[in-house]
C-alpha cells in the first residue's frame, strides 16, 4: 500500500508540475523553463542525499543515470512534438506508451497481478488516453516528424521508469543525483540545439524552480515505490499524471473539459481503486 501511496504522490507531482510548467510555457519557451529547472532539482537532490543516506552503488548510479537521458529525451522530444503537432493526438500517443511499455515490460518479466489490479491497470490506460485527448477539429492530421517525436517520446518516458525499477533498495537518493544530473546533460543540449538556451524571463522564473522542485519530488517517489512493488502497478498509476494537469486546468484557469475528458477523470479514479485493492 506504500508503495501505491508513492506511485500517487509521484503522478500528483508530475500532474501539478506539467500545469505549471503549462502555465510559465505561455510567457517563454519551455526548453527555457527546463533548462532552469533541471539544474536547480540537481543541487536541492544533492543537499537531501545526506538526509536520506544509503550508500552509491555503481548499478545504482548507472540505472538511474540512464533512467535519466531516458527522461531527458522524452521531454526535448515532446516538447518538439507539440510545437509541430496537433495536441490532440501527440498527447495521447505520448500517454498510452508511458503506461503502456512499463506494464509490458513488467509482464515479459513474471510480473502477475492480481486480477482486480489487471482490470484496473486496463482501466487506468484507456483514462489517460481519454484525459489527455484536448478537442480537436475534425480532419485535423498530424505529420510524420511530429507523430514519430510523439512516439519516441512516450517510449522513452516508459522505458525510463523500466530503468528506475531496476534500482535496487538502500541506495538512498544517488541514483535520482545521477538521473537529474543527467537529464540536464540532456535538456541543456536540446536548449542548445534549439538556440533557446537562454534565461527567462524573472517573472516566469519562480514557476520554473516550482515546476523543478514538484517534478523532482515526483521521480523520487516513484523511484521509490517501484523498489517496494511491481513496475505493471507503480508505473501505470503514475501515468496518470495528466488527470491532475486537467484537474487543475479545470479548477484554477477555469477550462472547460470534454465529456471524454470527464469520462476519463472518473475512470481515472475508478481504476486507482481497483488497482489499490489488487496490489
Amino acid at each position: 500500500m506504500i508503495s501505491v501511496v508513492l506511485a500517487l504522490v509521484g503522478a500528483l507531482g508530475y500532474g501539478i508540475a506539467d500545469f505549471v510548467g503549462g502555465v510559465a510555457s505561455r510567457r517563454t519557451a519551455a526548453l527555457r523553463i527546463v533548462a532552469v529547472s533541471y539544474p536547480a532539482s540537481v543541487l536541492l537532490v544533492a543537499l537531501l542525499v545526506p538526509v536520506f543516506g544509503g550508500s552509491a552503488s555503481v548499478s545504482g548510479l548507472a540505472w538511474g543515470a540512464a533512467s535519466g537521458v531516458f527522461a531527458g529525451l522524452a521531454m526535448w522530444w515532446f516538447y518538439r512534438a507539440m510545437a509541430i503537432g496537433p495536441m490532440s493526438i501527440v498527447s495521447p500517443v505520448t500517454a498510452v506508451l508511458v503506461a503502456g511499455i512499463p506494464v509490458v515490460v513488467g509482464f515479459g518479466l513474471g510480473e502477475r497481478p492480481e486480477v482486480l489490479a489487471i482490470v484496473g491497470i486496463l482501466v487506468a490506460i484507456v483514462a489517460v488516453v481519454m484525459v489527455s485527448r484536448e478537442p480537436g477539429h475534425d480532419g485535423e492530421r498530424i505529420t510524420s516528424t511530429a507523430a514519430w517525436m510523439a512516439f519516441g517520446s512516450g517510449s522513452a518516458f516508459g522505458i525510463a521508469f523500466v530503468c528506475m525499477h531496476q534500482i535496487e533498495a538502500g541506495t538512498g537518493l544517488y541514483p535520482l543525483l545521477a538521473s537529474r544530473a543527467a537529464s540536464t546533460v540532456v535538456v541543456w543540449g536540446a536548449a542548445i540545439a534549439a538556440s533557446e538556451f537562454k534565461f527567462p524571463p524573472r517573472s516566469v522564473l519562480p514557476l520554473a524552480l516550482l515546476a523543478g522542485l514538484l517534478e523532482v519530488t515526483a521521480t523520487g517517489a516513484i523511484m521509490f515505490a517501484l523498489q517496494g512493488s511491481l513496475l505493471s502497478i507503480v508505473s501505470v498509476l503514475g501515468s496518470l499524471y495528466p488527470a491532475a494537469t486537467v484537474f487543475l486546468a479545470m479548477a484554477l484557469l477555469k477550462e472547460r473539459l470534454s465529456k471524454v475528458q470527464l469520462v476519463g477523470l472518473a475512470g481515472a479514479l475508478a481504476a486507482v481503486g481497483m488497482i489499490a485493492a489488487g496490489a
